[in-house]
């Protein structure tokens, strides 16, 4: 049923079609709904009327009442238009002497002369209101707005919306935007109807949506404000977390999974025989997957863990309780170098088991697949390891029972539901993804809300820390010096550039300047130097990621490719060259390539000349600590919550107008837990006193392709 709110933009009295393309196509905003739930960023406190004489030039905002002293026109040249001569289209600017009882100051137009003049005679008092800065040494307004000095008003807190350059060029600007939202408040308020039902409203003191959505928009005073925030921002994330929980609560009842009751020999040999202790941590994970495996349900977990925790550790004790019960189990890395990898030492802890493993990627031969086709499909073979050759319509299965997949956000959801339909019987396998992105709570609570989250949050014994200096241009050649020494020892060193070729806009290091001059500090036959990026063929990049990892190169120059999985245990230093021009999560995932084996290892972030406050403090906050998680949460508060490095594929499940995910962790958690407190008692949402929640989320904007099988 249509409602006021679903009325298109054009109809509302002020827009037309010349705007509502405006506003369709700078702001998304199609309906009257759209405008009401398009909220103010900030607010203007316009209660206080200043003195000419008490303003400075970085205040942010200020409002005089002023009467008008002198107005001139100059042309571009600089020279005055006098009255008789007045041509507007030869009129550049307008300037404005206004004075009160404490000094003069000058107020500037550039645009709407011809409107402006007529109005601003000397004689005339108006309300100015601006922001000041200082020019030739007076303080002046750019084009201030002006109104009759009785606007003023005590206590007005008026909302500045999100605006852009040709929203501005197209005469939509702040006042007009205040004056079409209250005209959309005065046609949606009288038939708006309450989206929460009447419990949640009492039960969590939430002022009705009517008082909010005017408060938001013009609030009386800050209390106002502050309770019409908090409601909006709850229902926000309430029924975020309503929908995914409920779809959740969903899958857990209907998908059915293999019961796996056992452990298994396999597994009791792997775990006797491990050269060292499990962490705390690991330990608590793999009890939480044998729950889950045990429960004859589907799983679907998500494993986060820091580079280095020890999750490669988790994945294969869970894949060896699915062949306890009698099941294969595959995991799916997203490039060869790390399927190679997973498979080395997966063969290694698989040693004592008497498991067999094999490696299936694009790169494998045709005998040695057709020999790997039939292991999987006779079930000799237990654990496959691979790459996207795994979905391939040719890989059958006999009895898959576990699906892991390292690194899931660079496989697309198609490709990944293809795996699952592998599974025995038809039956979808259970599911452990797994990523090294850490990934702050409130992120993971919403972008995973769907899945159960399994944390690692202990580095194992023994590991060192890895020691991150950051420096400058003055101090290459003693870093230089510092990789030679390295070297000497023994080591090797990744040096990593965030460009490939060059670019006119951009003044840092790029990749081919880096190597040659890396080449020249590094000469053969005494140095070897490897690149990869992402513009080789993958047969150069395999032989110089070989050669690095094997130790034949002492040197790896690369772009980013290198962030995900490679493990060279004997690398000690890692060199980021423009390190401010990468993000939080990039820098740290970097980090993890060095300190994997007993060595000493070192992160140097080289910065260039001109780095900005913001990209200072990343730097700093790498140089304090270690945590993924707590650089994780500072990304999320410095970038936004759809910035963040692995997760921009995700997007979220619906778009916050209000609440913060980065900000918000509080409200987010409350809401979460109303919400499974809600399911617990009407898991269907039948209840007639939850017919509103349940009409909410058939709405559109929550109904999500169910992708909850797949991860």
């Amino acid at each position: 049923m249509k409602t006021a709110m679903d009325t298109d933009i054009q109809y509302l009295p002020g827009v037309g079609p010349r705007r509502a393309a405006l506003l369709r196509n700078e702001l998304g905003v199609n309906t009257v709904g759209d405008l009401v739930r398009l909220y103010p960023f900030r607010y203007i406190d316009r209660s206080t009327v200043q003195k000419i004489a008490d303003i400075h030039p970085d205040q942010a905002y200020i409002q005089v009442i002023g009467t008008v002293l002198k107005a001139r026109l100059f042309a571009k040249n600089g020279a005055e238009i006098t009255a008789e001569q007045v041509k507007y289209n030869l009129a550049h600017r307008l300037s404005v002497i206004i004075g009160d009882d404490s000094g003069e100051m000058e107020v500037v137009f550039f645009k709407g002369i011809k409107w402006m003049q007529p109005r601003l005679v000397p004689g005339s008092t108006f309300l100015f209101f601006g922001k000041p800065q200082t020019f030739n040494g007076r303080i002046n307004m750019v084009h201030p707005e002006f109104d009759a000095p009785d606007a003023a008003r005590s206590g007005v807190l008026t909302g500045v919306y999100t605006s852009t350059e040709k929203l501005k060029t197209g005469g939509i600007t702040g006042k007009l935007m205040l004056k079409l939202v209250s005209s959309a408040l005065e046609l949606v308020l009288p038939t708006l109807e309450e989206s929460l039902p009447d419990y949640i409203l009492q039960e969590k003191g939430l002022v009705p949506l009517s008082f909010a959505l005017r408060q938001i928009h013009f609030p009386t005073d800050q209390n106002a404000l502050a309770k019409a925030t908090y409601r909006l921002k709850f229902e926000e994330l309430f029924y975020l977390q309503l929908s995914l929980l409920k779809q959740k609560y969903i899958r857990s009842r209907n998908a059915v999974g293999f019961a796996m009751p056992r452990v298994g020999e396999a597994f009791n040999r792997c775990y006797q025989a491990l050269p060292y202790e499990l962490t705390g941590a690991q330990k608590r994970v793999i009890k939480e997957i044998r729950e889950d495996l045990k429960g004859g349900h589907q799983m679907n977990r998500l494993l986060q863990g820091d580079v280095g925790s020890g999750k490669t550790m988790v994945a294969v004790l869970s894949a060896l309780i699915a062949i306890g019960n009698g099941y294969q189990a595959c995991l799916m890395a997203p490039t060869e170098v790390l399927a190679n990898q997973h498979f080395n030492n997966i063969s290694k802890y698989l040693a004592p088991t008497g498991v067999k493993a094999a490696l299936l990627t694009g790169s494998t031969g045709a005998a040695a697949r057709r020999e790997i086709h039939a292991g999987l499909q006779d079930g000799s073979i237990g654990l496959i390891v691979g790459t996207h050759a795994l979905i391939e319509d040719t890989v059958v299965f006999k009895a898959l029972g576990l699906a892991i997949v390292d690194e899931q956000h660079r496989f697309g959801v198609e490709q990944r539901a293809r795996l699952w339909s592998k599974g025995a019987g038809g039956i979808a396998p259970h599911v452990l993804v797994m990523t090294a992105t850490p990934i702050p709570r409130t992120l993971a609570m919403t972008l995973y809300g769907d899945l159960d989250v399994s944390v690692i949050d202990e580095m194992p014994p023994g590991r060192k820390p890895v020691q991150t200096l950051c420096v400058g241009e003055n101090k290459r050649i003693a870093m230089y010096n510092f990789i030679r020494d390295e070297i000497a020892k023994g080591r090797q060193a990744f040096i990593v550039y965030p460009l490939i070729f060059e670019s006119e806009k951009l003044d840092y290091k790029n990749l081919e300047l880096g190597y040659e001059e890396v080449i020249k500090q590094f000469p053969q036959p005494r140095y070897q130097v490897a690149i990869v990026h992402g513009q080789q063929s993958a047969e150069d990049k395999a032989f110089h990621m070989a050669a690095f990892v094997a130790g034949r190169a002492n040197i790896l120059v690369s772009t980013t490719v290198i962030e995900v999985g490679v493990d060279v245990p004997n690398a000690s230093v890692m060199v980021i060259e423009s390190a401010e021009r990468f993000g939080l999560s990039q820098l740290h995932q970097l980090r993890g390539r060095v300190g994997r084996g007993a060595e000493r290892s070192f992160c140097i972030l080289m910065k260039g000349y001109k780095v900005s406050k913001e990209s200072q403090k990343r730097l700093d906050l790498m140089c304090a600590t270690e945590n993924g998680f707590e650089i994780a949460e500072e990304d999320m508060k410095m970038r936004g919550p759809g910035d963040l490095e692995g997760t921009q594929q995700s997007g979220l499940p619906i778009t916050l107008n209000i609440a913060s995910l980065a900000r918000d962790g509080i409200i987010l958690s409350d809401a979460r837990g109303y919400a499974s407190h809600i399911l617990d008692l009407d898991p269907t949402l039948e209840k007639p006193g939850n017919a509103v929640l349940a009409a909410e989320l058939r709405k559109d904007k929550y109904v999500r392709k169910d992708y909850s099988k797949i991860s």
